[in-house]
């Protein structure tokens, strides 16, 4: 095996000696050799099964000579989307353009279309008809079966059908891309390969598909948005891959899409090969005359140790992408990684995670997950911990412990973020204890997302007591060790259930803790998420119950002002808020009051202390972008180094972006999507 880029040119192709490659991987982000790409991880896996893979990074979609540069692949193309959705990558949650793009080199906006796995298929099947197409990554993912999108504001199709692809691998797909391309290389018709666990494909006749559960058809979920409320959940319980039924969505025309159950969990000396591939740890060296691949640097000295989760947030993707039963990779290959990552001449002491979607998740939840699965219609931790939730730290501790021996290392920090809830319910407190003394500097960034309990509940997060429970614990054993360390919250505005009360209710939180956050994170109807289908219908999925849902642009921008009720910018957004509400009694001069008159000062109106200063430490992005993984999305993260500010809260300036802050108020409002009536479930002609 060559020990080096995979070829991305003709001149490439030479030097190895080869003639055509056996597969062409098309992706939507630049060609960046880590393990945290997914780009990075299946064509590596491909390569170590025996086949030439070529690399067609960015190709210009409006020449279709572009997808050309590679020539024709002996067994397929395969596209990718990228790291993120690219209609996430591209806008903000307020659908405005954003302004840089950290997986393209230089940062250069541009550089892919929106859409950009179905764009990039439609632009090889003007150039090669009959060649087999296979899509995966995030985008193709959780688009799989008919889904809202938030961008176009409707419900759109199978990406399957829109793309033209043959086939598609949802979730990490190590397994089945490997299965795939031996039934490709042993003669089998790409629209007869119907059986590979973790794919779907399309049919016109169900003959020959077995075991299955039919769904409502897509011109049923477009009449009646109950239906695809109660379609979703169906989906929803069957991401298991050892209980997961074989689903299927008709289509009037088309005929059907059929999801396969899900591929096996990995086993942990599964996953240590994969990431012991030769892979090159950086971009690839053409584009450092450009500026090279900002998104690097957020992973370059970053270790994954897990994947998957079993949190369940509802506005998280990861149960249907990487799955709730966890996989985890040994420490000797953790540590093996890490010895060589501390010679590279940039490192500078300094391990900037050891983790994966949840830090702190180190073995399946349960005893029963690895041979019958979880459990379809309970979670491990919401509303309140399962009697049969295994809670130890033992072996991450054990691994962080052997990580800080190190040579060169001075310091391992967690990034990608503890589950304070699953910390909190284990009855031994030494990795607690570690954490504060070893693993913080200055601020530990943790994601309790709101304070109110009726939004707590639609998330799917623990109530408000058990993070009040973390704080304190955390507070205390600061006090303990004598540090002066902070806790940095993820804080959420305009999730389905939160009205102008409980935002209301979070602003008197941050008031009592004395303190703005500079950045908010506001909800973002990302597919396949519980949340999404809140937005999308008004309905819960899993109780089929009514919710509130605010989808007025200017209703979220009170919302979200209400977080940041102290900056001037906000005070007539914060005022008709509080009007609106009838909570005029926190205008005034009282000490409990968040605003005060209009006009009562230069300043703007604002009551009570002044913003902590100091320089942001929240992470940028959404909770669907951030940091690669590996999984090719999933949460944003942040660092967890950085200096106190100089405040005695427990808590500190919390993480994500801008976006409605400018709106300003009108006389009319409406205030969010209402519970929907019977009557109220198909859409108006």
């Amino acid at each position: 095996m060559i020990q080096d880029f995979l070829p991305i040119s003709k001149q490439d192709m030479e030097r190895r000696g080869w003639e055509q490659c056996d597969f062409v991987y098309v992706i939507g982000d630049a060609y960046v050799d880590h393990s945290t790409f997914g780009h990075a991880i299946i064509s590596r896996v491909l390569e170590d099964a025996g086949y030439k893979v070529g690399i067609i990074s960015q190709p210009n979609w409006k020449n279709p000579a572009s997808i050309q540069a590679l020539g024709t692949p002996r067994l397929g193309f395969l596209v990718m989307g990228g790291n993120m959705d690219s209609m996430v990558n591209h806008y903000s949650v307020t659908k405005k353009r954003r302004k840089s793009d950290a997986f393209t080199p230089g940062g250069a906006m541009g550089k892919r279309p929106d859409y950009a796995t179905t764009v990039y298929c439609n632009l090889i099947r003007q150039r090669y008809p009959h060649t087999p197409i296979i899509i995966g990554g995030i985008e193709a993912s959780l688009r799989r079966l008919a889904h809202y999108d938030y961008w176009s504001d409707s419900l759109k199709r199978s990406i399957l059908l829109d793309s033209q692809a043959d086939l598609a691998l949802y979730a990490m797909g190590e397994k089945s891309i490997v299965e795939v391309a031996d039934a490709l290389n042993s003669g089998i018709d790409i629209h007869d390969i119907t059986f590979v666990n973790g794919t779907v494909y399309r049919t016109k006749s169900l003959d020959n598909v077995y075991d299955y559960q039919l769904l409502p058809s897509y011109e049923a979920l477009l009449d009646d948005k109950r239906k695809y409320a109660e379609s979703f959940y169906v989906q929803y319980c069957n991401t298991d891959p050892y209980i997961g039924k074989r689903l299927v969505e008709g289509y009037e025309r088309q005929g059907f899409v059929v999801q396969n159950p899900a591929q096996e969990p990995l086993t942990q000396s599964e996953m240590d090969h994969i990431y012991g591939l030769p892979y090159q740890r950086t971009y690839h060296p053409s584009y450092e005359a450009l500026g090279g691949v900002a998104a690097i640097e957020e992973v370059k000295f970053s270790l994954t140790s897990n994947r998957g989760c079993f949190g369940g947030c509802s506005f998280c993707a990861l149960t249907f992408h990487q799955g709730r039963i966890m996989q985890t990779r040994s420490h000797e290959s953790i540590v093996n990684e890490a010895s060589q990552m501390i010679w590279d001449e940039n490192f500078k002491g300094y391990i900037h995670d050891v983790g994966g979607p949840t830090a702190n998740f180190r073995a399946p939840s349960c005893e029963k997950q690895l041979t019958k699965g979880v459990c379809p219609n309970k979670q491990c931790l919401f509303p309140t911990p399962c009697k049969n939730l295994k809670v130890d730290h033992k072996d991450y501790l054990s691994l962080l412990r052997k990580l800080r021996e190190l040579p060169k290392v001075k310091k391992v920090f967690i990034r990608s973020g503890i589950r304070f809830d699953y910390l909190v319910a284990d009855k031994d407190e030494t990795f607690f204890r570690e954490l504060v003394e070893h693993h913080v500097s200055g601020q530990l960034k943790v994601a309790p997302e709101h304070v109110a309990d009726p939004v707590l509940e639609m998330m799917g997060k623990p109530g408000n007591h058990v993070y009040k429970k973390f704080l304190d614990k955390y507070k205390r054993l600061n006090e303990k060790m004598g540090k002066n360390q902070f806790v940095v919250p993820y804080l959420m505005s305009s999730h389905p259930g939160s009205t102008l009360q409980e935002a209301i209710t979070l602003a008197e939180y941050l008031r009592d803790l004395g303190y703005m956050p500079e950045q908010v994170q506001d909800f973002y109807p990302t597919p396949s998420t519980i949340s999404t289908a809140m937005y999308y219908t008004g309905l819960d999925p899993r109780t089929m119950k009514s919710v509130y849902v605010p989808t007025d642009p200017h209703e979220k921008a009170m919302q979200r002002a209400l977080i940041q009720y102290r900056n001037p910018k906000n005070y007539m957004l914060v005022k008709e808020a509080l009007e609106k509400a009838d909570r005029q009694d926190l205008i005034g001069f009282e000490k409990h009051c968040l605003i005060r008159p209009a006009g009562a000062h230069k300043g703007g109106g604002y009551q009570g202390k002044k913003p902590i200063a100091g320089k942001a430490t929240g992470g940028k992005g959404d909770k669907t972008g951030g940091k690669p993984t590996g999984k090719t999305g999933g949460k944003s993260t942040g660092k967890s180094a950085g200096k106190p500010t100089g405040k005695t809260t427990p808590e500190q300036k919390p993480a994500p972006k801008k976006g409605w802050a400018k709106a300003k108020p009108s006389k009319k409002v409406s205030v969010g999507r209402k519970p929907m009536k019977k009557s109220d479930t198909a859409p108006k002609k």
